[in-house]
């Protein structure tokens, strides 16, 4: 949309959505001099006013209105394209403080309301269009100085946010990550609505079992599960070599959330690590023993390594896929390698996930993460990885000192801390990051993803609190 340089010349005459104010308001009277026609209207039914009509200007008069708006359209399934047409509209603010709100859900508002000069140009900021290559998780990784700690949460979109309920009650898992639009919509919804310092691309980390031959359905009560299971050599050798490009609906939801997110807010990509997704693949499910797996790993080396190097062949063409479509940092997921000796994981696993992580090009941050792993870290560090995630079962302060100082760490608050209320998630946000203390390349993290019924408003308590008690500690 073309905007005149006068406010006049772009305001006069024309209809401007005026969300929940009266007419005596500073901005609403800016707007009114400017000659712009007031049509006041409720944010709860302005979703359906902007989608059926799009007004051609709208006027934000408070900090929360954008949020709440955005998640209304959540909550119907149409916060993509309401994010769409926003994106074409030429938005005024009511003030500073609307304009950081609206450039936090990645909208560049093209007039502010100013007490002194009626309306103005907002001041310029970083393109929204292009991610910034300094935002603090990413200075995190590079273990820089940051302005506080950085967070962000896994699962941080999932079944504890109604929004997210809401469209999976319509749909399957697999239909969801088939859907760029929709995993746009709710990776985007999340990190906004949390305010974490990066979003992780909504995926599941067994995608790759479908172009590997094998079917894969997520049946209620039991997870995932694959068919065949893969239990010997036959079964290793009759598994397909994936072209990437099958994946193609994955890296077309890496653009779309590219472009939908906020030019500040980092996109991780992510893939399950070889050891993890090969005993998926073993066990035709999650299990708890491991017992297949383990039985082929020490029975048939020779089908473990061609079923290992297989894994990390179809992983590496996913992982590269998702950086060239925008991903700007990346994490494997090695849920259960905890179940592994360091003998083992040493034979059967490090060579093959060191081969994985080399092949992520250099600039591109990995985080190596993996659960019950307190006797494995020196040696998933060895494996590689410019950050490794520690889950709650270690002491920050201890890991990162048998580390080292040249990795980064990230974590590592048990998940059920969400559920002892503020005192209790203050009182543990404060002791890790009293353990961290203010070290270059702490990333704040729970130890293992978001469970379901945690308390969104607690969510977003721990957020913020990192972020305060970590910027005073500066």
């Amino acid at each position: 949309m073309s905007r005149q340089n006068d406010p006049a010349d772009a305001l006069s005459g024309r209809a401007v959505l005026v969300l929940e104010t009266g007419a005596g308001e500073p901005a609403t009277r800016a707007v009114e001099a400017a000659g712009g026609r007031l049509e006041p209207c409720a944010v709860d039914t302005a979703v359906a006013a902007i989608l059926s009509q799009p007004p051609q200007v709208l006027l934000v008069t408070a900090p929360d209105q954008m949020g709440r708006l955005l998640d209304t359209a959540g909550l119907q399934g149409r916060r993509t394209a309401l994010g769409r047409t926003l994106s074409g509209m030429l938005l005024v603010s009511g003030g500073d403080a609307c304009t950081d709100a609206l450039r936090r859900h990645g909208l560049e508002p093209g007039l502010e309301a100013s007490g002194e000069a009626g309306l103005r140009r907002p001041a310029a900021r970083h393109d929204p269009g292009r991610p910034d290559p300094d935002a603090v998780f990413l200075k995190a990784c590079r273990r820089e100085p940051v302005p506080h700690t950085p967070v962000w949460l896994m699962r941080q979109a999932g079944r504890y946010m109604a929004e997210y309920r809401d469209i999976r009650a319509r749909m399957s898992m697999l239909e969801l990550c088939k859907s760029p639009d929709l995993v746009s919509e709710v990776t985007v919804h999340a990190a906004g609505r949390l305010g974490v310092d990066a979003a992780i691309l909504f995926a599941d980390l067994l995608l790759v079992v479908e172009p590997l031959g094998l079917s894969l359905d997520y049946r209620k009560g039991e997870g995932p599960v694959i068919e065949p299971a893969v239990r010997d050599a036959r079964g290793v050798d009759a598994l397909r070599e994936v072209d990437p490009a099958e994946l193609g609906y994955v890296y077309e939801a890496v653009r779309r959330t590219r472009a939908d997110l906020p030019g500040r807010t980092p996109l991780i990509g992510f893939a399950g690590a070889p050891f993890t997704v090969a005993s998926y693949l073993v066990e035709g499910g999650a299990s708890r023993s491991f017992q297949h797996t383990k039985s082929l790993m020490y029975r048939d080396e020779g089908a473990w390594r061609a079923l290992m190097e297989k894994v990390v062949r179809a992983t590496t063409g996913y992982l590269l896929g998702q950086v060239e479509a925008g991903a700007q940092a990346l994490q494997i997921f090695d849920s259960w390698v905890g179940a592994l000796s360091p003998a083992d994981y040493r034979r059967y696993v490090q060579p093959h996930t060191a081969a994985l992580i080399a092949a992520v090009p250099a600039g591109v941050p990995l985080i190596h993460f993996g659960t019950g792993t307190g006797a494995l870290l020196e040696l998933m560090q060895a494996a590689g990885g410019t950050v490794i995630g520690l889950d709650w079962r270690v002491e920050l302060d201890e890991a990162w000192r048998r580390l080292g100082p040249d990795v980064a760490v990230m974590g590592n608050l048990d998940p059920l801390v969400l559920f002892g209320g503020p005192a209790v998630i203050e009182r543990e946000v404060r002791r890790i990051l009293a353990q961290a203390g203010g070290r270059p390349g702490h990333i704040f993290n729970l130890g293992h993803g978001i469970l379901p019924h945690t308390p969104v408003d607690d969510v977003i308590r721990l957020v913020d609190l990192v972020h305060a008690a970590s910027a005073g500690a500066r």
